[in-house]
């Protein structure tokens, strides 16, 4: 399993940053069984696993306490050297009855107690994500960052009463961002930390990341590098999403496009934090069913209900109203991922000279029904689902109004040179410009 691969990777870099040459059971007598099980508040949860289960009373007494009971359970299931998914995390059931019993074999597999060690620690370096999935990211900086999150995960517990334990791979998502902030001092490593918890079943809990800030942080740390994630959820029933390409330099586009439309010489109207609340149209199991992270994935959420009806799946055509602040950040949020996959910076001045051109073209006439005409006319231009029918009506209000002909002719000869998927986003950004000054005339 791929735990176990991850955990004897950072147990390698544990002893090269230590001076230390521990083996995995050493480093889980040392370190992780103290930290994780001591105190009646686990950090981890592995199913059926002796740390699940009540040990026996007689073994407690004969150990010192629960805990110790606990583990020395462990061990003898450890030493047994027969791997199940409740000492060897991510591996099959140890019944052939059971739902997650697919990977059983009558093979010799080679597997150790030092390989089941190691799962374990790989699995508490897993990064939690919405929708139940972990990922893992063979990555040194990245490992070591959540494994000094270890220790605050611990202290945050003992500080917030009635906060459920056992979940080091969800507070590993948040603590991620946070460590990898620019804001981040390891001198008050919970400066600036805030995790708005939630109430579940009379307790109260940290809820999961969304899989985008945790992406989001990482293309900060590495922006020009492509991370693999090895994404799973270990339940009832096991699901291996496999590994999958991370592309931060796409993502990393969203700041880069942000800083070059939306700075202005006194201040940025899209902040970081606001960038990363995006809420995206793919949750992640559907995000990695796209075959790499990028900047299609971040897709923001609800984008479709805007883009002309018939352009793409789920397209809906509808009007964006601006109605208050959040709609304002939206539309922002919106125009920003459209131009970043564009990439081209000037398609939003030419977007908006087309709206503009537009506004301009529906007023100029001299009776009730030439602009009703006109206002139909523009409506269907904006409305194109396809790039033939989008330049056919460009071509009638040419007719109309020679005036624009500048804007309309640079306009059609943009489209002509996009690939075939970027017409719908392109035919978008016009809508949000055309309603962002209908917005702007009607205050």
């Amino acid at each position: 399993m791929f735990t176990s691969y991850i955990g004897k990777r950072f147990l390698a870099l544990y002893n090269e940053r230590e001076g230390r040459s521990l083996t995995a059971g050493e480093f889980f007598d040392e370190v992780f069984f103290e930290l994780f099980f001591t105190d009646s508040s686990h950090l981890i949860h592995v199913s059926n696993s002796p740390f699940f289960q009540k040990p026996r009373d007689e073994d407690v007494k004969k150990y010192g306490s629960k805990s110790l009971a606990q583990y020395n359970s462990l061990r003898k299931k450890l030493s047994s050297g027969l791997p199940s998914g409740a000492v060897f995390v991510g591996y099959a059931a140890e019944e052939i009855q059971a739902t997650t019993s697919g990977q059983v074999t009558n093979i010799n597999s080679g597997i150790d107690a030092e390989e089941m060690y190691a799962s374990w620690i790989g699995e508490a370096l897993g990064i939690g994500v919405s929708g139940g999935f972990v990922m893992l990211i063979n990555e040194p900086e990245v490992l070591w960052s959540l494994f000094m999150g270890w220790q605050y995960y611990r202290k945050y517990l003992q500080q917030t009463p009635n906060l459920k334990d056992k979940q080091i791979e969800t507070w590993n998502g948040h603590w991620l961002c946070h460590s990898l902030d620019k804001e981040y001092n390891p001198e008050d490593p919970f400066g600036n930390f805030r995790v708005e918890t939630a109430e579940v079943l009379g307790n109260v809990a940290i809820p999961t990341n969304a899989w985008s800030k945790v992406v989001f942080a990482l293309s900060k740390k590495y922006p020009g590098q492509a991370l693999t994630a090895y994404a799973y959820n270990l339940s009832q029933t096991n699901t291996t999403l496999g590994f999958i390409k991370l592309y931060l330099p796409e993502v990393r586009k969203m700041y880069e496009f942000r800083d070059a439309v939306f700075l202005s010489g006194q201040a940025i109207i899209l902040n970081d934090s606001q960038v990363e609340r995006l809420q995206t149209f793919y949750n992640f199991k559907g995000a990695c069913k796209i075959g790499t992270i990028g900047l299609k994935a971040l897709e923001p959420a609800n984008l479709r209900a805007y883009m002309p009806k018939g352009s793409m799946l789920y397209a809906q055509g509808k009007d964006y109203k601006f109605s208050d602040e959040d709609s304002y950040l939206n539309y922002q949020l919106y125009r920003l991922w459209i131009i970043a996959m564009l990439n081209k910076t000037e398609l939003l001045n030419l977007a908006t000279q087309v709206a503009q051109a537009l506004k301009e073209f529906e007023k100029t006439t001299a009776n009730d029904r030439g602009t009703k005409e006109k206002a139909r006319l523009s409506e269907e231009l904006r409305t194109s689902a396809s790039l033939k029918t989008f330049i056919d009506k460009i071509t009638e209000v040419l007719g109309l109004a020679p005036q624009n002909a500048d804007a309309f002719r640079q306009v059609v000869v943009q489209v002509l040179k996009m690939p075939t998927d970027n017409f719908p986003l392109f035919a978008t950004l016009i809508r949000f410009e055309y309603q962002y000054l209908k917005s702007k005339n009607s205050l």
